[in-house]
């Protein structure tokens, strides 16, 4: 407990001293301190390593000892691990043309999906009952992303070399003109269906379909740690709606939002899809709530697709941000004068 308080002492003295810089690298510094113990918890409990954490984990944070708790163990201690040294080496300029602030925006949406879910697993799920004191030290993540989110989103935008009129030409095509984005837009539509159903699915909707999905597909959306459960919830109630607006932003032009968003999007939706998939395949989820093996390539096709829309979408903001970008008076009047 004295160790845990030491290290997010020194975190948030760090964050506070440092809040004055756009970019610091001394914050990622620590913040890859807590992701090398987290990947030690993962190893450990998977039985790669012993003797590091286990009296740790046993007695103060039993929740990690469950798949969900490894499988995010193992992302923050890899993937944030690694977003963390790409943003060193992106503000020092060694990343050539990777933005430091798209690496950011995607590393928000993970970290906020992942401590979300965590937290209120925690506090309703089958370990409710034996939370310690220890728990209280993974309150404080939760100013984390909303610190983050706040500076990422006050460094200023890399705006693309495209002149008024390119703007125009692009946002004037409609979505039959754009079969790229039309395809994407079923993508996300096909999303949205699957995301309202799992929905359903976990609020206990006594239609056939639901009952034989989550014995016969899903059974680890019955699990009592109640992580699946959530995860379904925000998806259903959060992440549904983002969706519709995702839809909007495709069909109609000028949603500058939309570009930022979308990293966010699809770093949340990676973490979640990676650690739900991975949680219902790990053998430390009770057999009972493992997916049978009979429909193993069914469940991780779904469950690749519904991850690879928010990718999918993210990179074609990226790629050509033209329709995002606002209408500018400029562009307004160029384009009255071709007319």
């Amino acid at each position: 407990m004295l160790m845990g308080v030491l290290v997010l002492a020194g975190l948030f003295s760090i964050i506070f001293f440092v809040s004055g810089l756009a970019r610091s690298p001394a914050v990622f510094v620590v913040f890859s301190f807590t992701s090398v113990v987290d990947l030690i918890i993962s190893l450990e409990e998977d039985g790669y390593i012993s003797g590091f954490v286990e009296v740790y984990v046993r007695e103060s944070e039993p929740h990690l000892r469950t798949a969900h708790g490894i499988l995010i163990c193992y992302w923050d201690g890899v993937i944030h691990y690694g977003l963390y040294l790409a943003m060193i080496a992106a503000i020092g300029g060694l990343c050539g043309h990777v933005s430091y602030r798209n690496l950011g925006l995607f590393w928000l949406g993970s970290l906020t999906m992942s401590i979300v879910v965590f937290l209120l697993g925690n506090l309703i799920g089958k370990y409710s009952s034996d939370l310690s004191p220890a728990f209280l030290l993974n309150l404080p993540y939760i100013l984390i992303p909303i610190w983050a989110g706040l500076r990422l989103f006050q460094q200023p935008k890399a705006l693309p070399c495209l002149s008024p009129e390119e703007v125009a030409e692009e946002q004037r095509k409609y979505l039959h003109q754009r079969p790229q984005d039309a395809a994407l837009v079923l993508l996300l539509l096909l999303t949205a269906a699957f995301t309202f159903f799992r929905g359903l699915v976990v609020l206990d909707c006594p239609a056939d379909s639901c009952f034989e999905y989550i014995y016969q597909h899903e059974p680890y959306l019955r699990d009592p740690v109640a992580y699946p459960k959530v995860q379904m919830l925000i998806y259903m109630f959060y992440v549904l709606p983002f969706l519709c607006l995702c839809i909007y932003g495709l069909v109609l032009p000028g949603c500058s939002w939309l570009p930022d968003w979308s990293l966010v999007f699809a770093g949340a939706i990676t973490q979640a899809q990676f650690a739900h998939l991975g949680s219902s395949l790990h053998p430390r989820t009770p057999f009972p709530y493992q997916t049978p093996e009979d429909v193993w390539w069914s469940f991780l096709l779904t469950n690749v697709l519904y991850a690879l829309g928010p990718q999918l979408l993210a990179f074609r903001c990226l790629r050509r941000p033209a329709f995002f970008l606002p209408a500018t008076p400029a562009t307004l009047h160029r384009g009255k004068k071709h007319q």
